[in-house]
């Protein structure tokens, strides 16, 4: 009697187991399923938005860099001292 107890005890045990652990992987699955979503929103964000206002930033302060340059080597060339 003790061990059928005991056998029903143990199997009572390994369905909730299995239970949970069926839980569990459905919330990870859904997990893994909202942050490929996520990701995937995030990266066509990145390249449709972010990159091309990065590169027209970039390119204007490098042009603006390469004026103060020509300037700076214009006011270098008028400065020398006189030999």
């Amino acid at each position: 009697m003790r061990s059928r107890s005991r056998r029903n005890s143990v199997n009572e045990f390994n369905r909730k187991m299995e239970d949970a652990s069926a839980r569990i992987n459905k919330s990870v699955a859904e997990a893994a399923t909202t942050v490929e979503k996520e990701a995937s929103e995030l990266i066509t964000y990145l390249n449709d938005e972010v990159l091309p206002s990065v590169r027209q930033h970039s390119t204007k302060a490098l042009r603006i860099a390469a004026e103060k340059l020509a300037n700076l080597a214009d006011y270098m060339e008028k400065n020398q001292p006189r030999k």
